[in-house]
């Protein structure tokens, strides 16, 4: 009896998969060390059974092989579902091996008993393994089609007729969510669910303003420009402000403040500039309509709309000067980068800071200066909040409080400014912050316009220690509860928690309970015992070890040994030097570009992102030494000061994956006079973002800010992906899209042209510290003239 010849297609075949079940069963007794499943180290098993009978030629290797994908598949459904872009990644390697394994170079060479012929591929071993892969190619494509992530309804339509705001005619947009209310909604309705797909391009213009070598690396186009009876008014990331024709595109005239070189950024955009019209002034009076522009370099410079030439009436020769008063100058570490509110003659702006760098950071004091001098009328300084009257020289605000980088709003009727607010640094550790200063971090707070006194606050997270800062504008509506209209404020947060407040006194319009969270903070510092929530909430649900996502079994493998390697108890975990999984991560599941509201419909469009981070303190010996970052770099999350360094960073997988599974980011509609969220669709592909561009629908984050119009159509550009796209208000449903030559991040606005035609304007710049692609375009689009 003569042996078989050795068949090298099987012999490296078996090598292989064997040397994959070693790596799977390594890990997997790994991870059932740490507690997981025991998924991997079975699979490991099953690996190195069929790679050693495919070595030896047994036709037993199909049969264990079958077993596999069996097991596997009711392991994936049992884990996750018929969700496909979690059962995809589990299984695709155990089905492309077995198809391999049905092949007839394999099966032909697998010997049987003496005598007999190898088997077929749908005989003897063969058959249980052919059934197996059809069973797995039948799950898979049922799951293809479900989309478990899915929820469907409408929003009711329109229900109060909202009289003209603010004197901002309808096809106008004077502040940056287009009226002090920042409701960004667009009363114009030309534009329709039935016609938006005719939409086409109608100009292009490019601002020259790019990336240059000295730029940091969050440079970013974010700006929502204004219009002004036939003018568009825009910032660049380097401060320079252009008018455009409203109808053409054609430059008007462009303004360059030259910002000092060498800045110690962290930021670098210009979310946009401000408008103000004198009441009184001549026609053709100098300056009697004008912008303000907030700079990098903590300068806020007036301008003759008309012209662009600099107001030397305002302030000194022109501006003002940002660090007055404030302690701890250091270039590049105070600035604005979001345009004031300009309301009830005053200019009310606040400031950045670079985030976690020292103990010894500026003040977060948000000031008023006179809208024709720049004279400084009062100031709210969250150290000292009683004091509202400009310091004398020599005197300095207190430092290390909680700063306003974001987009105030105003209520003239109310006498109200409201303030979002960020926390104390450092933002991780908060073991020495003063009780007076935290009493308004992560905080939203109404301030007399007049005077700069407390009128009321509204703490959206107790203690922060996760950079959950009140990221978004304050959007202002009224709403009808219970036979009685309130006027209400909506504040979206990075938690994913939207409250709905009276304006008037900051009481909850919608239910606010106060629930237990995750204790233990690290040495020297405490934790709050509970933290409020909301009853509309994209808060969601707590990550467990079956959400780990990967796109093999390999990777996947390793971000389920993170996660069990990560402290994680769930939202508000604090953070510890094991390394705590934050989630939603401080990237925020709304951040600077808020919703936009119907005041119609009293509803929301929300575009919810779901990012986990980690966050890890460094213990320092040294309260002056670098743990994090190089000599060179801006000392970003070095706490200099603090006790701890920290390091945070994006909780994804060797190959840049997140490690949570999909969706990312959604689309979502809220009624906000019941809180309930009537629909909530996956939005956005992963064509930029992943190795080959392939548009598949996973949906993934946004940064910018949607746009809602009287239409019934709602328009969004910020995902990562290249696209601005249109939806429908009602259902959510998506009814157009087209391509942008860079990254979106920025929020669309809404104008009528002199030609009648209703336009929609795109800012497509790219955001540096996202990846998106950059750019300096400004894209109109509107319907045919026919």
């Amino acid at each position: 009896m003569s042996m078989p010849r050795p068949s090298p297609v099987l012999w490296i075949t078996g090598l292989l998969v064997a040397i994959l079940g070693l790596a799977l069963g390594a890990g997997g007794v790994w991870l059932i060390g740490m507690g997981g499943s025991w998924y991997y180290l079975l699979a490991g098993a099953g690996f190195l059974l069929t790679g050693a009978l495919l070595i030896a030629r047994r036709p037993l290797a199909l049969w264990v092989w079958a077993a596999v994908v069996l097991g596997s598949l009711g392991w994936a459904v049992w884990e996750a579902g018929l969700d496909w872009w979690q059962l995809a990644p589990r299984g695709w390697l155990v089905f492309l091996i077995g198809l391999w394994l049905v092949m007839p170079w394999i099966t032909g060479g697998l010997a049987g008993a003496p005598g007999e012929r190898p088997p077929g591929v749908l005989r003897g071993a063969g058959l249980p393994l052919s059934l197996s892969l059809l069973l797995a190619l039948a799950v898979g494509g049922v799951s293809f089609f479900a989309d478990p992530h899915d929820r469907a309804g409408t929003l009711p339509g329109p229900r109060a007729e909202v009289a003209a705001d603010d004197g901002v005619p309808a096809g106008e947009w004077h502040a940056y969510g287009r009226t002090h209310e920042g409701q960004r909604f667009s009363p114009l309705e030309r534009i329709t669910p039935g016609n938006v797909a005719r939409l086409e391009v109608a100009w292009t213009f490019n601002t020259g303003d790019v990336r240059g070598p000295g730029d940091p690396v969050e440079t970013t186009y974010e700006v929502t420009p204004l219009k002004i009876d036939d003018t568009l008014y825009l910032c660049t990331p380097h401060a320079w402000v252009i008018a455009l024709d409203a109808d053409s595109g054609e430059e008007r005239w462009r303004f360059d403040p030259k910002v000092t070189d060498e800045l110690a950024l962290q930021h670098q955009t210009c979310r946009g500039v401000s408008w103000h019209a004198a009441e009184e002034a001549a026609p053709d009076a100098t300056c009697a309509r004008r912008l303000f522009l907030p700079t990098p370099d903590a300068r806020l410079i007036a301008l003759d709309a008309e012209t662009g030439e600099v107001c030397r009436s305002f302030g000194q020769d022109g501006q003002i000067g940002l660090w007055e008063n404030m302690p701890f100058t250091q270039s590049g570490f105070y600035y604005s980068t979001s345009p004031p509110v300009v309301a009830g003659g005053l200019i009310v702006i606040g400031g950045a800071v670079n985030d976690n760098v020292s103990t010894t950071e500026p003040s977060g004091v948000i000031r008023a200066y006179d809208v024709d001098s720049g004279e400084l009328v009062w100031a709210f300084d969250p150290g000292n909040p009683d004091l509202t009257v400009p310091l004398p020289p020599g005197r300095t605000w207190t430092p290390n409080s909680p700063n306003s980088w974001s987009i105030m709003s105003a209520d003239e009727a109310l006498g109200m400014v409201y303030v979002p607010l960020g926390n104390a640094p450092p933002d991780q550790w908060g073991g020495n912050r003063d009780p007076a200063v935290e009493r308004f971090s992560s905080s939203v707070i109404a301030l007399d316009l007049a005077t700069g006194q407390l009128r009321w606050a509204f703490q959206t997270v107790h203690h922060d220690l996760w950079d959950y800062d009140v990221p978004s504008q304050p959007t202002l509506i009224d709403l009808e509860i219970d036979g009685q209209t309130v006027p209400a404020l909506v504040q979206p947060t990075k938690q994913g928690e939207i409250y709905v407040l009276d304006r008037r006194t900051g009481e909850p319009v919608l239910p606010v309970e106060e629930r237990a969270v995750p204790q233990g903070a690290a040495e020297g510092d405490r934790t709050a015992p509970s933290q409020p929530v909301s009853a509309l909430s994209f808060d969601p649900p707590p990550l467990e070890e079956s959400d780990m996502w990967g796109a093999t079994p390999f990777d996947q493998l390793w971000c389920r040994i993170a996660f069990r390697g990560l402290r994680y108890e769930g939202r508000y975990t604090p953070p510890s030097t094991r390394g705590t999984l934050v989630y939603p991560g401080n990237f925020g599941v709304f951040n600077w570009g808020g919703v936009a509201v119907d005041p119609t419909r009293r509803a929301l469009f929300a575009t919810p992102a779901y990012l986990a981070f980690v966050s890890r303190l460094i213990p320092r010996q040294d309260a002056e030494e670098r743990l994090v970052t190089e000599e060179s770099d801006v000392p970003l999350n070095e706490n200099l000061g603090a006790p701890f360094a920290v390091e945070l960073y994006p909780f994804t997988s060797p190959l840049g994956l997140p490690c949570q599974a999909p969706p990312w980011g959604y689309v979502a509609g809220a009624d906000l006079e019941t809180g309930q969220i009537a629909w909530m669709h996956r939005n956005g592909t992963v064509r930029d973002r992943a190795p080959v561009p392939l548009p598949f629908k996973m949906g993934v984050p946004d940064l910018g800010g949607p746009l809602m119009t009287a239409g019934g159509v709602a328009f969004l550009s910020g995902t990562l992906d290249y696209y601005v796209r249109a939806y429908d208000v009602t259902t959510g449903e998506q009814l157009w899209e087209d391509r942008l030559p860079a990254g979106g991040q920025a929020t669309p606005m809404s104008y009528t042209g002199a030609d009648g035609r209703q336009y929609v304007l795109v800012v497509a710049g790219g955001h540096g510290s996202l990846g998106t692609k950059a750019g300096d375009a400004i894209i109109a689009y509107a319907l045919p003239d026919n």
